[in-house]
């Protein structure tokens, strides 16, 4: 009976404590206090990211799988992403994007042998450094390897032209680790149509990624419809028997014309699906006064070094770059970001948003106060001054992406 009655007690207490910590209002904090208590939130839960580009970043720099590994298990002087700043940012699970050009596609079998190579160089990395990184294929590898501290790096292959023309190649790069893949990427391929490719050569699947997408959902790896053409991303859902990512796109109210941003129909449909869209930070997908701002400065950055006879390493002309660029400075702020993951929310619920930044790829674009892994917390506490709770910050982070990855998985296994 005493123990029966001390259950109770506990649980009025758990209860109570739960209640508290639902009842804290954060839009009334100070600026101080609501980055402190979005920093304690953004370190103590889980957050996924759909979309780092340290494998390509990699290759860009030089690194091979006979050179040693670009170190990022200590802070890097350049890119958005290694260890140290991820820990002060709360970042445990970025996934590793397995970048395909679309130029490869021209090349029989290049597209396979690169996302090969870039796979290896992502498990060396966790290899070379297992006190800080992990791999991860599950969420719940995720979970295990956040409870020891470690970062993980699951892994999603951007852009299925790395299938090549082979359907089962979709099933060996699931036992390579890939779990989810980008269908397009700039241009069509044999897959489907592009967002950035005014072709159409298929109208959107083609017959051959109406097989793939059914062979992803049979495998366990999860569609991913950024980067693909509305008719494609239609003709995906029409298919899918599981819900599907956009591992990172932004809306496309705020970015008229962009076909590459989701409009309205497509978060709708997504929602409907069960998806989960994860929202890019680059400042031609957040806002597009972006690219016209950035245009005009450095024109005036080129036309200003040709007339005084300077280029961009003389010490002089360094000065006057970053002074023009702060006085003129185009790039939307953290807020623009925050407004997107609002219109998600208002239109369809928080049950379909998330973070898919896409750091690492998107150049010097990035809006300030998120310029990179560690300020993950400055957007937390923008959401939380305009309301949202702890458990809708839990569900961007995190939660909404796992439901979808463990609804893949489970029908996966069904089907096997």
């Amino acid at each position: 009976m005493k123990k029966i009655v001390m259950l109770f007690a506990l649980s009025a207490v758990f209860a109570c404590a739960s209640e508290k910590e639902e009842t804290i209002d954060y839009t009334q904090m100070s600026d101080e206090e609501r980055l402190k208590a979005a920093t304690e939130i953004a370190q103590s839960t889980i957050m996924v990211d759909g979309h780092v580009d340290l494998p390509y970043r990699m290759k860009v720099g030089g690194f091979t799988l006979q050179r040693e590994i670009l170190d990022v298990s200590v802070r890097t002087p350049d890119g958005n992403f290694d260890y140290p700043r991820s820990k002060e940012g709360g970042l445990d699970a970025p996934f590793m994007s397995i970048y395909i050009p679309a130029g490869n596609q021209k090349t029989p079998g290049a597209s396979k042998a690169l996302a090969d190579s870039l796979i290896l160089m992502t498990e060396r990395l966790a290899a070379t450094f297992p006190d800080k990184f992990a791999m991860a294929y599950s969420t719940a590898d995720i979970e295990a390897n956040f409870s020891k501290g470690l970062i993980s790096l699951p892994m999603g292959m951007e852009n299925g032209a790395g299938i090549e023309d082979d359907l089962a190649n979709v099933e060996y790069f699931h036992k390579r680790g890939i779990r989810y893949i980008t269908l397009t990427h700039g241009t069509d391929n044999l897959i489907g149509d592009a967002s950035y490719d005014t072709t159409g050569t298929h109208g959107g699947l083609s017959e051959f990624g109406k097989q793939v997408v059914a062979e992803m959902n049979r495998v366990g790896i999860m569609v991913d419809l950024s980067h693909v053409s509305d008719n494609t991303f239609r003709d995906a859902l029409a298919i899918t028997k599981v819900p599907v990512i956009a591992s990172h796109s932004s809306v496309r109210k705020f970015t008229p014309g962009f076909e590459r941003n989701m409009s309205d129909e497509l978060i709708q449909a997504m929602a409907k699906n069960g998806g989960v869209m994860m929202i890019n930070f680059g400042g031609t997908f957040i806002d597009s006064a972006y690219a016209a701002g950035a245009t005009k400065v450095r024109e005036h950055i080129v036309n200003w070094l040709a007339e005084n006879n300077l280029s961009r390493r003389d010490s002089a002309a360094q000065a006057y770059i970053q002074e023009y660029s702060e006085k003129n400075n185009p790039f939307p702020t953290v807020q623009r970001v925050a407004d997107h993951i609002d219109h998600v929310k208002n239109l369809v619920g928080i049950d379909y948003v998330g973070l898919g930044s896409d750091f690492d790829g998107v150049g010097d674009s990035l809006p300030t106060g998120l310029k990179d892994v560690s300020m993950y917390p400055n957007l937390i506490a923008e959401l939380l001054k305009r309301g949202y709770s702890k458990e809708d910050i839990e569900k961007i982070c995190y939660k909404n992406v796992f439901r979808v990855w463990r609804a893949v998985e489970e029908y996966s296994e069904m089907e096997k």
